[in-house]
């Protein structure tokens, strides 16, 4: 096992690393910016390193301050946690270089996942379900016109780097590809410096439903189920469940050993997470995250694995403390991603908590780093609570979900939790009837449906 291990990252996904590591009684550092001087993990951790002024680029994404504060705190692993330098490639590869574990995937599937066309062409290669599309990056106009005519319309056109919906264009007709061709190319330039597109069919009503797969280096892959997280706002997750609503126990168990055995053709290592789209009893694989993921607790709720602990082990050459016939699906799981933002505007509303009381109570856990008097800084991600409810089944668990919700206090700031409490009530919430356009095509708009 590791003698230390340093937290690369913030918040509350910091806060997460830190408990497994003083569960596994594993020596740990935290680096944090300025802005994050007075935060609860670095509270809490064995030591902290200040790494620069609150702008990301200067603090969690400076490399060399992070490398550097694991020299001089004697550091022999380094987590990064969720987002920052979490899917970089280049980040892992410079870890590993100055005699460090990066604990996560191999830069090779880091890097060939991270870049959409190569991972639908490596998708594809360890058989997993792709959209009817390009076969690969699409250069020119002309292509891009007889790719449409071959696939049909509408089509979608999104950029091969990055994500969060940017470079991400429909073509409803073929009078409409030139425009959204060269739309999302030149959105896909400023956004990510690259303006490499492909296409792929445009589904109409899908839900998004990912499956975890963990893999360890002595050649035991598991799956771990599904979530839904088809509650999104700009691509954005909002609200997730496990085990989706609309699944059976036999198409989980499909899409499940789909997942891990493309897994173990890769040759992967770590924790990850395919997502596809489901429309009409089918699955597409879109992409694959090479890292742990925020929603992460609901299938540690079902489940009852430590994912993060898991991760660990598996990064220190240990193998995985299960197999796939020791996984059983019990009860059902729901995360509210709480917000700094206004519940309406989703505008950023950072500022000073004077009054904060978690929810609590049977099958209910917090994932925040939040206490009365700490100030949300306003340069990053507005995320500032997970509320994770677990039940005996979905019915009890939107009913301990409501009842958890009236009960979370976070002020004076404007929150999402108003927004969640709208959501549990929603007939298309309490039906599982909803896909990835329902929030904003309807919920949104007239707020009832």
């Amino acid at each position: 096992m590791f003698n230390k291990i340093l937290i690369a990252n913030r918040g509350d996904v910091a806060l997460r690393v830190l408990r497994a590591c003083q569960e596994l009684k594993i020596p740990n550092v935290v680096v944090h910016s300025t802005a994050d001087a007075d935060s609860m993990p670095v509270r809490l951790a064995d030591e902290s390193v200040c790494i620069g002024p609150p702008s990301s680029t200067d603090s969690y994404l400076n490399v060399a301050s992070i490398i550097t504060a694991a020299g001089i705190t004697g550091a022999d692993a380094v987590h990064p946690g969720v987002g920052f330098l979490a899917e970089n490639a280049d980040f892992a590869e410079i870890v590993a270089a100055h005699g460090l574990t990066f604990i996560g995937p191999e830069p090779r599937h880091i890097r060939s996942m991270g870049d959409k066309v190569e991972a639908k062409i490596t998708a594809a290669g360890a058989g997993l379900p792709l959209v009817p599309g390009s076969p690969g990056a699409v250069p020119t106009l002309d292509e891009a016109r007889r790719i449409g005519a071959d696939v049909g319309y509408p089509l979608l056109v999104k950029a091969a780097s990055g994500g969060g919906g940017r470079g991400m264009k429909v073509a409803e007709t073929a009078d409409d590809l030139a425009e959204a061709f060269s739309s999302a190319r030149s959105e896909a330039k400023a956004a990510f410096g690259d303006d490499t597109v492909y296409l792929e069919r445009y589904l109409g009503q899908p839900r998004h439903i990912e499956v975890q797969v963990i893999a360890d280096s002595h050649g035991n892959v598991v799956h771990l189920g599904e979530r839904e997280c088809s509650i999104q706002r700009r691509h954005q997750k909002l609200f997730e469940e496990a085990p989706s609503p609309v699944l059976s126990a036999g198409q989980r168990a499909e899409i499940g050993g789909i997942a891990a055995e493309a897994t173990r053709r890769m040759g992967y290592l770590g924790v990850g997470t395919m997502e596809f789209l489901y429309e009409n009893g089918e699955f597409f694989f879109i992409e694959m995250n090479t890292r742990l993921q925020v929603e992460h607790p609901i299938t540690e709720a079902i489940t009852g694995v430590d994912l993060v602990r898991e991760q660990i082990r598996i990064a220190a050459g240990m193998p995985l403390s299960f197999t796939q016939d020791d996984v059983t699906f019990t009860g059902h799981a729901i995360e509210c991603r709480i917000n700094a933002e206004h519940p309406e505007t989703f505008m950023p509303t950072p500022g000073r908590i004077t009054a904060y009381h978690a929810a609590g109570g049977p099958g209910i856990r917090v994932d925040s780093c939040l206490y009365a008097g700490y100030a949300v800084p306003p340069y990053y991600d507005s995320l500032i609570a997970k509320l994770i409810v677990y039940g005996d089944d979905r019915a009890h668990c939107l009913s301990r979900l409501k009842r958890a919700l009236q009960e979370f206090v976070v002020e004076p700031i404007p929150t999402t939790l108003t927004l969640h409490e709208r959501l549990v009530d929603a007939p298309a919430v309490i039906d599982g009837s909803y896909n990835i356009r329902w929030l904003e095509e309807h919920f949104l708009n007239d707020g009832d449906s």
